[in-house]
């Protein structure tokens, strides 16, 4: 199959494209650049420099399908600047599926986000449970859900829509590239960690640690970016004509920032001091995913569910970065 990935030189989508390539499909990555890295954008894949605004350029009905990352994805960012994540994450979607309309491409993986559902009234959060983002990114992203369903009933459309919170992890391609996470600035909590075990920042910042769970410190679910993309795979095989499947992405239990900064210390076996700061507003204690659905309609069996091999893979892709540079 003949597939565009929109965002594919950032770490979930080059990860995704390179499961594609070794899957034996042809790949075309569109991405702008602003956030991915062009050592992120796997051999084998045709690469486009462009906007998502840019897809009609490139799709034809040559293509099987698109896999949409597309998005801008930092929540602080989107309460500053909402309008920002208002033209590219929404305005950009509705060119994206004008484009494909037009080249008669019927079939999209969309990655959406567990942070859709806001402040959970329970956990682990089902796709049942009611949507009340609390940023304009999750609006945003909650608004392309929206739109894709239309787009189904009215035009279609095979969709699929999976939430997830955290992405870890890196990813060794079968030609021996690796794929791990190098944004800058870094804000993901298990590489910054690992940042700090390095030497290249003086200690994490723990904030909050009197929330009601076990060590009083919040609770998050974590992703294998492998697993991640074998999901995306899945979805792309059982999307249906005038279906939107929407799948939450999780591992069921979580981990807390101190089980992630001891995993740390243990696999790298540095030293990592800590600092406990004041709770950040809007943080709430536990986020945690169901993934039942996901079993049940897409065969998904994660195989790296274990924190400690997720901060493993992180870990050997993070030395490689004072060598390579982090762009």
């Amino acid at each position: 199959m003949k597939y565009l990935v929109t965002g594919g030189a950032g770490y979930v989508g080059g990860v995704v494209a390179a499961h594609l390539l070794e899957a034996g499909h042809t790949v075309t990555v569109l991405d702008d650049l602003d956030t991915g890295f062009t050592p992120g954008v796997p051999q084998g894949a045709t690469f486009v420099e462009g906007r998502i605004q840019d897809a009609a350029r490139v799709l034809d009905a040559s293509f099987d399908g698109v896999l949409h990352f597309a998005a801008h994805s930092k929540v602080g960012e989107s309460v500053e600047q909402p309008e920002k994540y208002w033209r590219n994450n929404v305005g950009g979607t509705i060119d994206l599926l004008a484009a494909m309309r037009e080249a008669g491409v019927r079939k999209l993986v969309f990655s959406s986000t567990a942070a859709v559902y806001g402040e959970p009234e329970r956990t682990p959060i089902t796709e049942t449970d009611p949507t009340a983002p609390t940023s304009p990114y999750g609006a945003s992203k909650l608004a392309v859900d929206h739109m894709l369903t239309g787009e189904c009933a009215a035009h279609g459309l095979a969709a699929a829509s999976l939430r997830y919170f955290n992405v870890a992890g890196a990813y060794v391609a079968a030609d021996g590239t690796a794929y791990g996470e190098r944004h800058d600035p870094e804000s993901h909590l298990i590489p910054l960690v690992l940042q700090v075990a390095q030497g290249r920042r003086e200690s994490i910042s723990v904030y909050g640690d009197d929330y009601p769970t076990p060590d009083g410190t919040c609770v998050r679910d974590y992703i294998h970016v492998a697993d991640l993309a074998q999901a995306h795979l899945l979805a792309l095989e059982k999307a249906t004509e005038g279906q939107h499947l929407i799948c939450n992405l999780g591992n069921g239990n979580g981990f807390s920032v101190r089980e992630v900064v001891e995993t740390v210390r243990k696999v790298t076996g540095h030293p990592v001091p800590e600092t406990v700061a004041p709770r950040r507003g809007g943080d709430p204690a536990v986020l945690v995913a169901s993934a039942q659905r996901a079993r049940t309609e897409l065969g998904w069996r994660p195989e790296r569910s274990g924190l400690e091999q997720i901060v493993e893979d992180a870990w050997r892709f993070a030395q490689r970065l004072p060598a390579e540079g982090t762009a």
